[in-house]
């Protein structure tokens, strides 16, 4: 597995996503927003989190238009992977790759706590490392994570499989105090149509060590590299 990191001025976990795609086994090389290529075999290419040109406009609306977007999207339509993490998510439905929008947080207020997720499928290239239903345990970071789309969309999403995580409590039941940046369908995560692009707001990458205190979200990466 080579992953391309693509990093844009802004971006703040692109090492974090490099180091988890190193332990799983990935090579990793980096890219420049600037840039107009993606390096030569790249498998998988990561939009890492962090505040991308500052945020300005909207989350992400600049980044998605960046050059190297243009090697994402086109390495995309060839069937190639794609993961954006948190302003990796917002970045890949501004440039068009994932239906949907992030808006603020229902609260207005940026959160950052432990969160656990409900693994919706296990038979795609993300997450065959986990259990069918598994809740795991991971971070979430953001001021805009509040997953939205119109009824039409959604309905197609929900219809073709396409939701990768739900927010959801311990014993994994969706309930409102779980979902607390106001998801649609408590929604932290989607895939492609194709299925080989996946966004989602929450950091697995943050818990890939036990000594950082959890490895919930090795399985991921390992998905990925296996």
């Amino acid at each position: 597995m080579h992953a391309a990191v693509v990093v844009f001025p802004g971006s703040n976990r692109e090492s974090d996503v490099a180091r988890a795609l190193r332990r799983s086994g990935a090579r990793v090389s980096m890219v420049w927003h600037a840039d107009p290529d993606l390096p030569a075999g790249t498998d998988l290419a990561v939009l890492p989190g962090g505040f991308s040109y500052g945020d300005y406009l909207r989350c992400g609306a600049i980044a998605g238009r960046a050059a190297a977007m243009d090697a994402v999207r086109a390495h995309a339509a060839r069937g190639g992977l794609v993961l954006g993490i948190c302003n990796g998510f917002q970045i890949l439905c501004e440039s068009g790759l994932l239906p949907g929008v992030l808006m603020r947080n229902v609260n207005r207020r940026f959160i950052c706590h432990r969160q656990t997720l409900r693994v919706e499928r296990t038979d795609t290239r993300f997450t065959s490392a986990y259990k069918q239903g598994q809740v795991i345990d991971v971070c979430v970071a953001h001021g805009e994570g509040n997953y939205f789309a119109d009824p039409e969309t959604l309905a197609r999403i929900e219809g073709e499989g396409r939701v990768a995580f739900r927010y959801c409590d311990a014993a994994g039941t969706i309930t409102v105090e779980a979902n607390r940046n106001g998801s649609l369908n408590a929604i932290a995560g989607v895939y492609s149509e194709g299925g080989n692009v996946l966004g989602m707001m929450p950091h697995p990458e943050n818990f890939v060590e036990g000594l950082i205190g959890g490895t919930d979200g090795r399985g991921l990466f390992d998905s990925l590299a296996a």
